[in-house]
Formats: structure tokens, C-alpha cells, sequence
């Protein structure tokens, strides 16, 4: 004898015989059954568990582990300062400083499930923070992996990290359609040479490739020798036709200037001019709204007022030509030349991402 249950599976009622005596839980199909979670025997890196908020994951935190590899963490987690505690990327910032006071308020950590008291640590994060801290050098190749991969997408073409290290001097260049603008930078960030020139009657005629040669050439001349030369990359799109003869124009302009500054290509094969990133830029110094990059004119102003006020800024406008550039910022107020604040920018974004690695 047996009774019919009606379950709601797939929005389709389904019917299921329940011998009489039997509870229908025990006869439903696992798949209907929410699965349980289950804590893996050993250590996974990024895996995903379910309730990961529950008490229940605290208790489970310490079996993931063997006993050598839980007194290997806890004497990390116990002994290490902020600083040291810092170098293992999952633990910079807030939550380096809760283990600290976690362990000045409560005493060393005597297992690992007490590291989820700790604010800020779930489940998942207890676990990728155990795991690396027993395999440091496999979390530091991912970094690797992942900073050469958004330095692939923030600077092309693809140069050599050892090259990009050891760089003494750049040129930033950018240009729009009406001025060229240029800022030499040293790797302390000292402006060497900051200027620009105006360009405004390129646009006009029929794009003869002899007067961009003419006036290109002309700007190079007063450019400064470098280790590199860094453009500024737009990306305009080629559906909008309206837009066609700017993006000839800077195509043109950027075709020239890799010619020109690229003068020992031929020898060597070596790149020394790139192309960076606009919103790349515009992303590392919060100037973006949306898809579209704000002035950085009022930046580029906190930066002069810096260089004079600050002991150590960020930076460095020699003394003897701080009175020149400030009244040269001055006067393009009115005129809103952003090419001159971008180049400006854009090399200091060069050497803080892609030189020395680090944010401000």
C-alpha cells in the first residue's frame, strides 16, 4: 500500500509513491535535498563553501588542517608584527591591525577557529588567509601573474620588467588636437622638463604627411633624451563616423612620433616609445565617473602647493623652477590645456604602476 506525494520540481508537479509508515523526506530524491556542506580533507586554495557565516564553519576551520600546519599559522599569527603580517597580500591594511588587537585584548590565538573573531574574517577568508600563509611563494607568483596582466593591458606594446625597473628617466607626451605637451620626469619623480606647444593648424587642410613630418619634428627637437617616451592612448571608436578625422589625426601624430623617437629600432629591436592608457591613468587617480575621465587640472594644482608645503610630496618641482611652472599653470587656467596636466599625470602613473609597483 502506498500514497502519492506531490512535489514542485522544475515548476512541474511530479508524483512520488510514499509506502504507508514511511516519512516522505526519506523517499524524496537527493537532488531535491539542499547539499550539505562539505569541508575538504585537505588544503584548497579559493574554494567555495556554503555557510560561510555559521558558527558551524568556525569548528570545521581547524580540520582542514594537520596539526604541524595549524602551529606553523598560529605562531605566524601570533608572533608577526603589522609589518610583517602586511606582507602577505590577504592581511595588509584593516585586518593586519585586527589580529594585533585581537591578541592584545584577548591573548594568542589557541586555535584557528578564533581567527573568525577576529572582525573582518569569514570563513573563506580565514581559509586563503591560512593558505597563504603555508604557501607565501605561490601567493606571491599569482600576484605576479595578475600585475603582469594589468600591466599588459595598461601599457603596450609588451616591454621587459627587468627594463621597466631599471629606468632613470621618462618623456610622457601627450597630445590632443590643438597642442602637444611633454613632462620629464626623473625616477624620484623630480619634473625635469615640463612644456608645450601648440599645434592647433594640423587639422586643417588635407593631413599632409610633410607638415606633420615639418611640425612633429620641430616638437622633437625641444623634447628631452630619455629611457622612454610614454603616450598617451585614447581609445575612440571606430564606429562614429563623425569622429573619423580626429582619430586620423592622432593616428597620424602617433604613427610619427614612434618613427621619430624610436631612433635605434632598427639596431637593436628595442621599444622606447609605449603607448599607456588613458582611463588606465584616470582609474589610479580617481578621475573617472562612469567611462568618462574627468580634468585633472585641480590635482595637478594640489601637487604644486605640495612640492612647496610638504617636506617629502609626491611630487618634486625643483626649487628654481617651481616660481616658472606655477605661473605657466596659471596661465592656461582660462584655456583648459589638459594635455598639459595629463602629461604631467600620466608620468607619474607610469612610474607608481609600472616602475615602482605600488600605490600611492
Amino acid at each position: 500500500m502506498s500514497v502519492c506525494s506531490l512535489l514542485v520540481a522544475g515548476g512541474r508537479w511530479r508524483c512520488f509513491p510514499v509506502p504507508l509508515g514511511s516519512s516522505l523526506f526519506q523517499v524524496i530524491p537527493n537532488s531535491y535535498c539542499r547539499k550539505k556542506c562539505t569541508a575538504p580533507k585537505k588544503i584548497i586554495p579559493n574554494a567555495a563553501f556554503c555557510d560561510e557565516d555559521t558558527k558551524d564553519s568556525g569548528n570545521e576551520l581547524d580540520k582542514l588542517f594537520s596539526s604541524e600546519q595549524q602551529a606553523s599559522i598560529l605562531h605566524v599569527l601570533n608572533t608577526a608584527s603589522n609589518k610583517e603580517l602586511e606582507a602577505f597580500r590577504l592581511l595588509r591594511g584593516r585586518k593586519s591591525v585586527n589580529i594585533i588587537e585581537h591578541r592584545e585584548k584577548f591573548g594568542p590565538f589557541q586555535h584557528l577557529e578564533s581567527l573568525m573573531n577576529v572582525p573582518l574574517f569569514q570563513y573563506k577568508t580565514a581559509i586563503q588567509v591560512c593558505n597563504s600563509i603555508l604557501c607565501p611563494e605561490t601567493e606571491g607568483k599569482k600576484r605576479k601573474f595578475q600585475d603582469n596582466r594589468l600591466l599588459r593591458k595598461l601599457i603596450k606594446p609588451e616591454i621587459e620588467r627587468e627594463r621597466l625597473k631599471a629606468v632613470t628617466s621618462i618623456v610622457s607626451i601627450v597630445f590632443g588636437t590643438r597642442r602637444i605637451a611633454w613632462a620629464h620626469l626623473d625616477r624620484k619623480l623630480a619634473v625635469l622638463d615640463w612644456q608645450q606647444n601648440d599645434c592647433c593648424q594640423l587639422m586643417k587642410g588635407t593631413y599632409l604627411s610633410s607638415v606633420y613630418l615639418q611640425k612633429i619634428s620641430s616638437v622633437i627637437s625641444k623634447i628631452p633624451t630619455a629611457d622612454f617616451y610614454v603616450l598617451e592612448k585614447i581609445g575612440l571608436s571606430i564606429q562614429n563616423t563623425s569622429r573619423f578625422p580626429l582619430l586620423l589625426h592622432f593616428h597620424i601624430m602617433e604613427a610619427m612620433l614612434y618613427a621619430l623617437l624610436n631612433k635605434t629600432f632598427a639596431q637593436d629591436g628595442q621599444h622606447r616609445v609605449l603607448s599607456m592608457n588613458r582611463n588606465g591613468v584616470g582609474k589610479h587617480f580617481e578621475l573617472m565617473i562612469g567611462d568618462t575621465r574627468t580634468s585633472g587640472k585641480e590635482l595637478v594644482k594640489q601637487l604644486l602647493t605640495e612640492s612647496v608645503l610638504k617636506e617629502d610630496p609626491r611630487v618634486v618641482f625643483p626649487k628654481e623652477k617651481i616660481v616658472r611652472y606655477r605661473q605657466m599653470f596659471s596661465s592656461t587656467e582660462q584655456k583648459r590645456a589638459e594635455e598639459l596636466y595629463d602629461s604631467l599625470l600620466q608620468a607619474v602613473a607610469f612610474y607608481e604602476l609600472a616602475v615602482f609597483d605600488t600605490e600611492p
